[in-house]
């Protein structure tokens, strides 16, 4: 059985070898949920980061000791970990109340504290991957000290990050600031040689666009060869989305950062009705508003708890995609089939 074992290590080590070079852009839960799947199918992996959370435990530790925000950081890592459970589960605890570490994880201390150490925040990324055995690599889309500032619908202007969040208005245009924050160059080069580029899921304003704020990165994204695909949350997201179509994400990236970003939309098939004391409505899949990317639907959505993606389901449709396996879902924007307006037609009844 031994033996077995250790074959069975080495090939699965050698399929890995064989994975495309793949590079997720996002950050939060999305971003961790979409590399869960893909480590399995490639050893290949760099996840680019935003770093304007100025919230909770991240967001202290930024303030007092002036690092980037771990919070993300700690989520990849745990996500891409091949460490033994308690080391992922020791890098996740959170302090009880009571005590001054109340709210902080410990995986943030540790990446704080290793910073301190090594002198650098990257290097401390890099050093806590090797502790966790992490399949891929970790990083920042910018080293800046970036804050978040969003103009509003009634025409106040909101800074930071949390605090664009909990304003639960309607946001107009996001806006970074210091405007020219420089990309990190190890993340513009992983962009430069990837085969696949993932942009989302993850929070739209508070995960997605801070990456594609820095020119560098949105540049390098733009002029990559690579195969480009843009997921969609599989719901809104309270206090940013709120009544969001899928047309309107895309057309928000378009507004906010300009077209030609993905050649793919890939959006989840499966919508059902979501209990009204959630907060969050299923994705509207209006195809005909949509244009400048072809539209795949596919069943994505986790069935024990349906705000996120299913990891597994993920990373074999994004897989699908790039080996050119496209799911019979596949359309171009305004060309539905029967299915495809099945789901449309039940889609529809979320938002009576």
């Amino acid at each position: 059985p031994q033996a077995n074992d250790v074959a069975s290590r080495i090939y699965q080590r050698m399929h890995l070898a064989r994975g495309p070079k793949i590079v997720a852009i996002g950050g939060g839960t999305g971003l961790s949920t979409l590399l869960r799947g893909l480590k399995e199918h490639t050893s290949h992996l760099t996840a680019v980061v935003t770093v304007a959370d100025d919230g909770g435990s991240s967001g202290r530790l930024r303030r007092e000791l002036g690092v980037p925000p771990p919070g993300d950081f700690r989520s990849c890592l745990v996500a891409l970990a091949e460490a033994e459970p308690l080391m992922k589960e020791l890098f996740q605890y959170r302090f009880d109340g009571g005590t001054s570490l109340a709210g902080h994880s410990f995986g943030n201390l540790f990446i704080a504290a290793l910073s301190g150490v090594t002198g650098s925040f990257e290097k401390a990324v890099r050093e806590s991957s090797r502790v966790l055995a992490v399949r891929g690599s970790i990083l920042p889309s910018t080293l800046a000290n970036v804050t978040l500032k969003a103009t509003m619908e009634d025409e106040s202007t909101v800074y930071g990050e949390s605090s664009i969040t909990e304003r639960r208005g309607k946001i107009r245009e996001l806006f970074m600031e210091p405007a020219g924050a420089p990309a990190y160059e190890e993340a513009v080069k992983a962009i430069q040689e990837a085969d696949l580029i993932v942009i989302g899921p993850g929070s739209l304003y508070t995960s997605i666009l801070p990456n594609l704020l820095v020119k560098g990165i949105r540049d390098a994204v733009r002029e990559s060869r690579a195969i480009k695909v843009y997921v969609a949350n599989v719901s809104t997201q309270p206090g940013e989305t709120d009544g969001y179509t899928l047309a309107d994400h895309v057309h928000t990236i378009y507004r906010q950062v300009g077209e030609r970003l993905f050649q793919y939309v890939l959006a989840n098939s499966d919508v059902v009705p979501l209990p009204e004391e959630w907060g969050n409505k299923a994705i509207r899949i209006d195809l005909e508003r949509i244009r400048g990317a072809e539209v795949v639907l596919e069943d994505l959505v986790n069935k024990e708890y349906r705000l996120r993606h299913d990891p597994q389901r993920l990373a074999k449709t994004l897989l699908n995609l790039y080996h050119g396996h496209l799911p019979q879902s596949r359309l171009r924007s305004g060309r539905v089939s029967e299915k495809q307006e099945n789901v449309l037609q039940a889609e529809s009844k979320v938002g009576e």
